[in-house]
């Protein structure tokens, strides 16, 4: 079996489309989530080929999407996919320690988060990711446009990291958006 972190970001980047296409196509996984599986993940260690930032929200659900099994990705989740000290502390850890090549940061159709930013509606601490999520729209109000803009903001806080920068400009990392129809589950890749 091929160790996972001797991916490239490239390889890497074509094993989730391939995955996703095999969402898309079948109603069976070939995901491994065996006992063997997690069993030999226990013993010799996690190395998933990517760190995916997606939305909470429980119809994305990643190793689903893209056909990934026990130990494959790194899966960081928060509520419209937004960015903090602790999700990019994460995102460090998997790509640093676990040496994934590869970030996916991934957004969604009719993303609950991204409606009430946009209708200025949370209270407690879902204000807070409202909060986050408007401070990257610039005034955008339809909802596509809004999620698409709000991936890109999770991008540009993850570049805030000078560890991801190192070693994206070291050519050991890559980092790409995506979004996910709900009604169609494919995932669109976009820089």
């Amino acid at each position: 079996m091929t160790d996972r972190a001797d991916l490239g970001p490239k390889q890497a980047l074509q094993k989730l489309i391939v995955g996703n296409s095999i969402y898309l196509n079948t109603s069976d996984s070939l995901a491994s989530v065996s006992h063997e599986r997690a069993r030999e993940t226990a013993q010799n260690g996690q190395r998933p080929y990517a760190v995916v930032v997606s939305c909470s929200d429980s119809r994305v659900p990643s190793e689903y999407i893209f056909a990934a099994g026990i130990g494959d990705l790194f899966i960081v989740r928060t509520a419209g996919n937004v960015i903090g000290e602790f999700e990019l502390g994460s995102i460090e850890f998997g790509v640093q320690y676990l040496k994934a090549p590869l970030i996916v940061v991934m957004g969604h159709s009719n993303c609950g988060a991204v409606e009430a930013a946009l209708a200025n509606q949370g209270d407690g601490y879902l204000s807070a990711v409202v909060r986050e999520i408007q401070s990257g729209l610039n005034g955008v109000t339809d909802e596509g446009e809004a999620i698409h803009k709000n991936v890109l903001h999770s991008k540009q806080r993850i570049l805030e990291s000078p560890i991801v920068r190192q070693l994206l400009e070291a050519g050991q990392l890559m980092i790409v958006c995506a979004e996910y129809d709900l009604f169609t589950k494919h995932v669109d890749f976009f820089s």
